[in-house]
């Protein structure tokens, strides 16, 4: 069985205007296509958010981030050499 959830959003005409010609054209104009069009959107920009290929790393190397505190000096320390 399918479960489907709802959200409610609230967007700026031009841009519900723009997603609806854009939804018709690559799903139809049938039951259902916007919400499959929303589906794949959400999808899409969630997969490069979350997807920890290219796009992600390349935000982490912009963006930056912290490694820690330095604890060895030398190679050694961390081999137990």
């Amino acid at each position: 069985m399918l479960f489907m959830g709802t959200i409610t959003l609230n967007v700026d005409d031009a841009a519900e205007q723009k997603f609806r010609k854009a939804a018709t054209i690559a799903f139809g104009s049938g039951k259902g296509s916007l919400g499959r069009a929303a589906t794949h959107a959400l999808e899409k920009w969630a997969d490069r958010e979350l997807g920890g290929g290219e796009a992600r790393m390349l935000v982490l190397l912009e963006k930056g981030f912290k490694m820690g505190k330095l604890k060895y000096r030398d190679r050694a320390e961390l081999h137990e050499r």
